[in-house]
């Protein structure tokens, strides 16, 4: 009987355990509104830290809506209640405005909402006017960059940038472009706050609360060291290397080295002096101010997709066995991660290649060095692609050359390849490479700058002004006709542009290696060059992703890969498909059933029958993460190398609730206090008062 009692009272207690927790998170329902968006976080590098945090609670501020300059004027000189938090439209979200509320809105500032869309917008990029400034070729005795006038915007390479990427700001911002996100905030403004400003600290305001705060502090030099210190017994983590992988490959495969055991290279006469390449490169990755809104559409993607197209049409020009060319070259393409961050992944490059560590000795193939290298073609931002600057650091007969092939080659296309020599070269992956050595044979493809959005959330198909054409009923790899590809494409389209340039390259370069014409007729496909934006820009389930996987893997996401470096352990969606798609476009097919398609460098994937082919690949990983991380007792001032983290943190989340006037919370502080005073009195006359008023009752020594 006793124990179902028991059993009872134990229930009824879960029970109402139960109900009470219910109740209270609709309670917590009905006072907080969670609100999506896109959070500005912390990086940290040698000497500065940049970014937005959170205090560590959080932080809050009443709702304020800018719609003219004006409205800034009411948050920064004696605000009634503060603090705010500024909703922003993105055509007030400048430099000045947003450089204002960190110097002057020290104590009325908290939060700022980056609302809307870009209707207004005539230029939006956060990035310095000079990029990777302080990390390529440098001006003598000074620490600025020698290719790039930094004084003078109207002759930099963004000459629209605001720099609020590189500013350290006391306040979390958070981005919201859902149009349902941002009139629900707009709405709970207008109720509560948009009347009687001079009365704001007399009622009740909505408000926003933002969860942001960064561990991370000062730079990456302290940051390093406090995660490293040797009393720090637990597993707190303050800062991440920014870090990734580059991705390579050679149009034809390469000879085991015979030194190799094991995959240890012996250090001594391991180079093969006889093995040329034509390097040919661009970087895979952007950035922007807000987590996993980066698409870099015109600042890296053309330059990456333009890549590709010339690495499908070169691999039909020339003939299967580098045997038969005439200039006895192979070539290699490497696309870089980080390069946006002071160039992580050809700084890492350079390194390798001076310490013999490129490619790894587990690939069991001869180091490249910079002798193996005849030249280097780095393609950069393609802004405009009718009119493409050649630039060189140096005047060299392989320069002039390769220009003259390209113009001789280019006629039928449109574009007028132009020689620019000197140092006001773009802020490219070349830089790392003239850096270490200025005599090395370098040119860099890049047009005039007219990307108003560069390095910005903006940066998207639109800006592109690309629209997916969907030919799924179309051979994506065969060379076609230019009578073929005007019937598929617009001649303005982008694809058509970047086809043509990638054509011209791809001829040029068949001329230099093989002197005579391609192997096949036809021009690079535009087909693939749409199949690849449309990946990268639209959806990852894609049909070229497909067919580039293994055979019934899952489809990818139906939103592009982000292209962002990130951490270790991060999703690294981008290397990874660059991987495929250098594997499959420079493969060749081997007549091999699935069973017996192992190890690398055979590969299984399905194929874009999608019944599934076996491939002999050439392409691999290396390391994208800086030397500064290696080097033991690294001077983080130096400069010499990238030093870029990115903090941790223990959340992110946003919510609007109902914030309590001063008085309201002033008038509560004091009942709770009145209460707690009478309280400590009642207990004091009672416990003094107890043989009176428990007058009878059994005391314990009674008992």
């Amino acid at each position: 009987m006793y124990l179902g009692l028991i059993s009872l009272l134990i229930l009824l207690a879960i029970s109402l355990n139960i109900a009470i927790a219910v109740e209270s998170r609709r309670v917590h329902d009905k006072i907080y509104t969670s609100i999506s968006g896109a959070s500005c976080f912390r990086r940290l590098n040698g000497t500065h830290q940049t970014g937005c945090s959170s205090s560590q609670y959080g932080s809050t501020g009443a709702l304020h809506l800018i719609q003219v300059v004006e409205d800034f004027e009411f948050l920064l000189r004696n605000p009634p209640a503060p603090p705010y938090a500024p909703m922003i439209p993105p055509h007030l979200f400048t430099r000045e405005n947003i450089m204002r509320l960190k110097e002057q809105g020290t104590s009325s500032i908290s939060a700022v909402l980056l609302i809307g869309g870009k209707e207004k917008v005539t230029q939006f990029s956060h990035e310095l006017t000079c990029p990777n400034r302080y990390s390529g070729l440098l001006l003598s005795e000074s620490n600025e960059t020698a290719t790039c006038d930094t004084r003078n915007p109207e002759n930099a390479w963004n000459p629209w940038g605001s720099g609020l990427l590189h500013e350290d700001f006391p306040f979390p911002i958070l981005y919201i472009s859902d149009e349902d996100e941002v009139n629900k905030l707009k709405s709970c403004f207008e109720k509560f706050n948009n009347y009687d400003y001079e009365g704001h600290n007399t009622r009740s305001l909505c408000s926003v609360e933002l969860q942001q705060f960064m561990v991370g502090a000062v730079s990456s030099e302290v940051c390093i060291r406090r995660t490293n210190f040797l009393n720090n017994l637990g597993s707190t983590k303050y800062c991440d290397p920014l870090e990734g992988s580059n991705v390579y490959a050679t149009l034809y495969p390469r000879n085991i080295q015979p030194n190799a055991v094991n995959g240890q290279a012996n250090e001594t006469n391991i180079t093969d002096e006889k093995e040329k390449f034509i390097l040919i490169t661009c970087r895979m990755d952007t950035a922007s101010m807000f987590d996993n809104i980066a698409l870099g559409a015109m600042d890296s993607l053309t330059g990456y997709v333009t890549l590709m197209s010339i690495a499908s049409t070169l691999k039909q020009y020339l003939p299967s066995n580098s045997s038969n060319l005439t200039k006895k070259t192979n070539i290699l393409f490497v696309i870089f991660n980080g390069e946006s961050y002071d160039y992580i992944g050809s700084q890492r490059f350079v390194f390798d290649m001076e310490n013999f560590d490129f490619p790894s000795a587990s690939t069991q193939r001869a180091p490249i060095t910079f002798e193996n290298i005849e030249l280097m073609i780095d393609i950069g931002v393609l802004d405009e692609i009718s009119t493409i600057n050649v630039h060189t650091l140096n005047k060299t007969d392989k320069a002039e050359e390769f220009v003259r092939v390209l113009n001789s080659q280019s006629q039928n296309f449109n574009i007028n390849y132009q020689l620019n020599v000197g140092n006001n070269i773009p802020p490219t992956s070349a830089q790392s490479f003239l850096r270490k050595i200025k005599t090395f044979p370098a040119i860099i493809l890049n047009s005039k700058p007219q990307n108003k959005y560069y390095h910005s959330i903006y940066d998207n198909a639109a800006n592109l002004n690309f629209t997916y054409y969907n030919h799924t009923e179309q051979n994506y790899t065969k060379l076609i006709s230019t009578e073929e590809a005007l019937q598929l494409f617009p001649a303005e389209s982008v694809q058509m542009k970047i086809r043509n340039a990638s054509t011209s390259v791809a001829l040029a370069l068949t001329q230099i290696l093989f002197n005579q014409g391609p192997k096949v007729k036809g021009y690079a496909s535009p087909l693939l060059i749409d199949e690849l934006l449309h990946c990268f820009l639209e959806a990852a389930d894609c049909r070229l992703f497909k067919d580039i996987s293994p055979v019934n893997s899952l489809p990818g996401p139906p939103f592009p890969p982000m292209r962002y470096i990130s951490v270790l352990m991060s999703p690294q969606d981008a290397s990874g498909w660059t991987y495929r798609l250098m594997g499959f476009l420079l493969s060749d097919e081997v007549d091999t059933p699935e069973e017996k398609c192992a190890p690398l460098p055979l590969q299984w994937i399905a194929g874009p029958k999608g019944v599934g082919e076996c491939r002999h690949t050439t392409n691999n990983y290396t390391y994208a993460l800086s030397p500064a991380f290696l080097i033991d007792n690294y001077d983080w001032k130096s400069g010499e190398y990238s030093t870029w983290t990115e903090s941790t943190w223990t959340k992110l989340s946003a919510r609007m609730f109902l914030r309590p006037s001063r008085v309201h919370e002033i008038v509560t502080l004091s009942i709770g206090i009145v209460v707690l005073i009478i309280s400590f009195c009642l207990m004091y006359i009672i416990s003094s008062r107890s043989e009176v008023l428990f007058e009878g009752a059994t005391s314990s020594s009674d008992a």
